[in-house]
């Protein structure tokens, strides 16, 4: 929108805000409408043509949407919600944007100036709220001053280490006349390394003998990713990534080794515990990725680590590396693009490392002690054979989704028309019902990719009315659902903690197929792992022709509780800890 045409007339608070997004790049919003911004939903409609408003049926599964979308196109997520309960509904999706570093923009109703302060119907104090949750949290008071705070709020959300940023909007600044300029669009600000940092890494690496890398975080870009595989392959590097950010880095790259995470392949991790230089960019170690902080000593790693981070505040937190550097990832990248150092020393190294890789993709022990009629390493070698390399694999949380982190293979952060684009969106937090949500944002960001959902039952139906949205919006995301009837990560901890006594974990479950169709979308069941490969032929087919939602309902033996135990192995070992 020309800022000068904006400038020209009074306008309400409401298009003052809804100009701003424009001038800022927004073309997509996500929400659940509310009387409290009436006047922005108003200034929406000014702004059809160039900016959609994708209406959500639960604030959550917005708050995940926004998170999603940004992941995907590199852009902040904007999120609109209603004050009180629609503000505490979609705190779930804030505070997975605040662990996964994610930058949103989130646009809260609040009650008019006229009545703060006296608990109004679904008042809430935001700042005290989201204190913890969001990098910034401010409320305009006056209307005037819409242009400067929006500004603000995209600066902070996309600078340093991303993150949420909330905004709350009273309802009678929102109305209020005013004459305003606009101004300029936002600009992120990143650290670059400075040339002593540089020549430190070169002086490490040449005097290593077992490096490792470990990428992740957000703020990788096609150029970064690009950047860093060049310094990866010219100096021998074995490269990991970190818990839920697997698609830094090509996983089908001769030199990626594996996921640093939960369930991590123990030789990886003893790789990573022996490895006298470890090289960690963009990640935050936390415990996720450390393995409960066991695989570096605290404060001070025994091995050599270099740390860089786009947040200062993050490095020396909880390690004290021989090295902290505060960056970008587009900027540590293209410094370290034409790094080189003898790497004789290490040579093989790689090639062995991918090798122990290779052997933990292979089918897992659970499979073999079980030969289940339904086989969930063939499911995932059933969907990597059927479907393109750059698919978008979402998830939630629950032990399901260590089936998609250990067996697909991840595309890395690559170009797409619409922007940047990954092909793994999964919550740092572990956060239950993302995955729902994140999909569907996926696929009305970029419809021409395939994208699917892998949930679990407890999982699914945090958000499973989201297929709704999906509907509306012509989203035809494909679900593989894993049903076994509980709550099976929670199950598998009592299981081990307190076998036999067993509460609040079983779960009664619905008809999925017909679930699935009550939206208009496309159910199947599948019970033997040969009735997968047809089932999953006919979802894409149903879900790209009709744009529409499709859902295979896996029904999971209980037994299939992880990948190298099962449930009667946990319980048996429950005593030998």
């Amino acid at each position: 929108m020309n800022s000068s045409n904006a400038s020209s007339a009074k306008r309400s608070g409401g298009h003052v805000l809804v100009d701003a997004l424009a001038i800022h790049g927004v073309d997509t919003v996500f929400g659940v409408p509310g009387e409290s911004y009436l006047d922005v939903l108003d200034g929406m409609h000014s702004h059809k043509n160039d900016m959609r408003f994708i209406i959500c049926r639960q604030e959550g599964g917005a708050a995940f949407m926004a998170d999603a979308y940004s992941k995907l196109t590199g852009k902040p997520g904007v999120l609109m919600v209603t004050r009180g309960p629609g503000a505490t509904n979609a705190s779930v999706g804030i505070h997975t944007a605040r662990q996964d570093s994610t930058p949103m923009i989130v646009l809260v109703g609040q009650v008019g100036n006229d009545c703060v302060e006296r608990e109004a119907f679904q008042e809430i104090d935001y700042r005290r709220m989201f204190g913890e949750m969001a990098k910034w949290i401010g409320q305009i008071d006056r209307a005037d001053r819409i242009p400067e705070y929006m500004a603000h709020a995209f600066q902070v959300a996309t600078s340093g280490r991303p993150g949420p940023v909330v905004l709350a909007l009273p309802e009678d600044m929102l109305t209020e006349q005013v004459e305003v300029r606009d101004t300029a669009a936002f600009t992120p600000v990143r650290a670059a390394p400075a040339p002593a940092d540089l020549e430190r890494i070169s002086t490490l690496l040449a005097s290593a003998k077992r490096p490792v890398a470990i990428l992740g975080g957000n703020g990788w870009t096609p150029a970064a990713v690009a950047d860093f595989t060049r310094f990866a392959e010219a100096n021998a590097l074995p490269v990991s990534c970190a818990f839920r950010f697997q698609d830094v880095f090509d996983n089908n790259h001769p030199n990626y080794i594996g996921d640093v995470g939960i369930g991590i392949n123990p030789k990886l991790a003893a790789r990573v515990r022996e490895s006298d230089l470890v090289l960690v960019l963009g990640p935050r170690l936390g415990e996720m990725t450390t393995s409960g902080y066991t695989l570096f000593d605290i404060p001070v790693p025994r091995q050599t680590m270099v740390h860089v981070h786009a947040g200062a505040e993050e490095l020396g937190r909880v390690y004290q590396a021989a090295v902290m550097i505060n960056s970008g990832m587009p900027e540590i990248a293209a410094a370290l693009a034409d790094l080189r150092v003898d790497s004789s020393a290490w040579n093989g190294q790689v090639a062995q490392a991918r090798a122990d890789y290779e052997a933990w993709q292979q089918r897992p022990p659970a499979m073999q002690t079980l030969s289940p009629a339904l086989d969930l390493w063939e499911v995932v070698q059933q969907l990597r054979s059927k479907l393109p390399v750059d698919t978008v694999v979402t998830n939630g949380a629950g032990n399901f989704a260590t089936w998609a982190h250990r067996f697909w293979r991840y595309a890395a952060v690559s170009a797409h028309p619409q922007g940047q684009t990954r092909s793994q969106l999964a919550p740092t937090s572990g956060a239950m019902g993302a995955g729902v949500p994140s999909a569907v944002a996926a696929k009305i960001a970029q419809p021409d990719r395939t994208v699917v959902c892998f949930a679990g039952d407890g999982d699914f139906l945090m958000t499973g009315q989201e297929l709704a949205t999906a509907a509306q919006y012509g989203a035809g995301i494909v679900v593989v659902l894993f049903d076994n009837g509980m709550y099976g990560t929670i199950r598998m901890h009592q299981e081990r903690e307190y076998p036999t006594r067993i509460v609040g974990s079983e779960l009664a479950n619905p008809d999925f197929v017909r679930f699935s169709e009550a939206f208009g979308g496309f159910g199947v069941r599948v019970e033997k792992t040969a009735e997968f490969g047809p089932a999953l032929d006919q979802a894409v087919a149903f879900a790209h022709s009709q744009n529409k939602p499709a859902l295979i309902h896996l029904k999971v033996d209980p037994e299939a509780i992880t990948p190298n135990l099962t449930m009667s192995q946990v319980r048996a070992g429950s005593g030998k800890r």
